[in-house]
């Protein structure tokens, strides 16, 4: 597995980088936390005119038809900025659902809109609605930016993909108070009637699709927290050098140091394992499942101790509301929980490791 970038993918992590930086900066990101909505409409509308939000999607849809060790590359300046948009929930998860069960005329139609800009949702990574006769209900909780999504796409109980307007009859969004505020939370309550078109092939066959869509998220979902993790180092190396004690910068001190080389050596194996995961998925081999769950455990895990240590190294700055380290914090205790705990992907490792043992 070669993983030197090409020409190619450095340019797409240089443009992701260089708009980020200025779109998604300091500023932007604590404004939009600071909103009614955590969401920055700005900067996903930039995000959809450099048409990342199609970078899985197929040319034949409208998309970039590029791959997951591309979207890894994006994924990481989302993660280094906080960047407060769906972009992972739909160009990550609702397209990969759409892709793997949708027909052929669902795939026509929907993914061209998710490839433009349509801002979509994940509903199922926790509890599942029911569906029954032709008809949804039951309740979704902790859906990522389901406030500001224009499609719903829900994984039921009875393993079926359904694909919903926002403004569906019988569809109820409530906001949910979020410990990321710049990635925040909804819960879903269905009672709608279902018509085949809103149905992602047949009921009940998307189990397949449904498996895949979560472990390739959690592959990828790596990659975002290894750009958290990077962006919290790289903030405290820099208040390292300014910060004076005793007539030295802190940064100087032995053990000081010792922390921030800890930090490094974290985000270095992150970043290996999320380019693993990311080449993995491309290749779609028998290690696919296995690099996913690999990448999770370690760099949830990874990115916790990273931030944490961020604010302990900035000492009692990094814990006022005023400072941005408690936001990536923030960012990286919520993730860690998100599409499987890091118990839950070490359990499921195990499973695969073990699963020929008597």
């Amino acid at each position: 597995m070669d993983f030197a970038l090409s020409d190619d993918q450095r340019a797409i992590q240089e443009a992701a980088r260089d708009f980020l930086n200025d779109a998604a900066n300091t500023d932007a990101v604590r404004a939009a936390a600071e909103s009614a909505t955590g969401f920055d409409e700005m900067l996903w509308r930039g995000l959809g005119e450099m048409g990342f939000a199609g970078l899985m999607v197929p040319e034949s849809h409208g998309g970039l038809g590029l791959g997951a060790v591309e979207m890894a590359l994006v994924l990481e300046e989302m993660g280094r900025c906080l960047a407060p948009v769906p972009f992972f929930e739909t160009a990550v998860l609702a397209v990969q659902a759409v892709v793997g069960a949708g027909k052929a005329g669902q795939l026509a139609t929907l993914l061209p809109r998710l490839a433009s800009g349509t801002r979509a949702c994940f509903a199922g990574t926790a509890d599942r609605p029911t569906l029954s006769d032709n008809r949804l209900t039951g309740t979704a909780h902790f859906v990522t930016f389901a406030h500001v999504a224009e499609l719903i796409v829900i994984a039921t109980a009875d393993d079926s993909l359904v694909v919903l307007e926002a403004d569906m009859p019988g569809l109820t969004i409530e906001p949910l108070p979020s410990l990321d505020r710049t990635r925040r939370f909804a819960t879903l309550t269905f009672d709608c009637a279902i018509t085949p078109d809103q149905l992602l092939g047949a009921p009940g066959s998307a189990k397949a699709a449904i498996d895949r869509v979560l472990t390739i998220g959690a592959g990828l979902l790596a990659a975002e927290q290894a750009g958290v993790a990077q962006y919290s180092l790289d903030a405290t190396v820099d208040y390292a050098r300014q910060r004076v004690q005793f007539g030295r910068a802190i940064g100087s001190f032995q053990a000081y140091k010792h922390m921030l080389a800890d930090m490094m050596l974290l985000i270095e194996a992150s970043r290996s394992a999320a380019y693993y995961a990311a080449a993995a998925i491309d290749e779609d081999g028998a290690e696919l499942a296995e690099a996913c769950h690999i990448a999770r455990e370690y760099v949830s895990d990874a990115c916790r101790s990273v931030t944490g240590d961020a604010i302990q190294l900035h000492g009692g700055i990094g814990f006022t509301w005023e400072h941005h380290a408690h936001l990536y914090f923030k960012r990286a205790r919520a993730t860690a929980n998100w599409l499987g705990s890091p118990d839950q992907h070490r359990e499921a490792l195990a499973t695969l490791l073990f699963k020929d043992v008597a």
